[in-house]
């Protein structure tokens, strides 16, 4: 039976491995290395990335380009609420959002700096991309129908940058900001 379990794990690795090189190929699939790629359908398979995980799917979230740039957008659901007796938005849903933008626009920055020759390197630089810190501040209750998040770039250097995000409701009241690290 031993030797079943390690058949059975050595194919899951490899299912797994195979699933994440799917996955890779969903961040970099419409790009031709050494020709002019227009940036907006970079941008728009970055967000189809992004929307195919499955945790944005369960939650809502999803990413869009709105004037060639990366907006986040969750509608309010009685499933995201954190407090009962307020019905506000999770601060964890606020904080994954702003992960989230502060990532996706770090590689879309990435990408537009990218030259041909460099786009090898940056598209390796995009799928190593990680969360190293953040820090997020809560200005007022997650109140709304809906909350946008955007982010700007304070740095982008050579091996990683940070962003300063932020998240509005409806009424384009600023309901959360933060800074994040990224590594890459």
């Amino acid at each position: 039976m031993l030797d079943l379990y390690k058949i059975m794990g050595v194919y899951h690795a490899f299912k797994f491995r195979q699933r994440m090189s799917d996955e890779k190929k969903n961040w970099t699939g419409n790009i031709q290395l050494g020709a002019k790629t227009d940036l907006n359908v970079v941008l728009n398979q970055l967000c189809k990335a992004f929307n195919s995980c499955p945790f944005f799917k369960h939650s809502g979230m999803i990413m869009r380009v709105v004037d060639g740039h990366i907006e986040g957008y969750v509608e309010m659901q009685p499933d995201l609420i954190g407090n009962l007796a307020f019905q506000v938005l999770h601060g964890g849903v606020a904080a994954t959002l702003l992960d989230s933008i502060g990532g996706i626009v770090a590689m879309e920055h990435l990408y537009r700096r990218s030259t041909p020759e460099t786009l090898p390197e940056t598209i390796k630089q995009v799928t190593r991309l990680a969360t190293v810190d953040m820090r997020v501040d809560y200005l007022a209750p997650g109140r709304g129908k809906y909350f946008i998040a955007r982010a700007e770039v304070l740095r982008l250097g050579r091996k990683g940058c940070t962003m300063r995000m932020t998240m509005v409701n409806d009424e384009d009241k600023a309901i959360a900001a933060g800074i994040a690290s990224y590594a890459y």
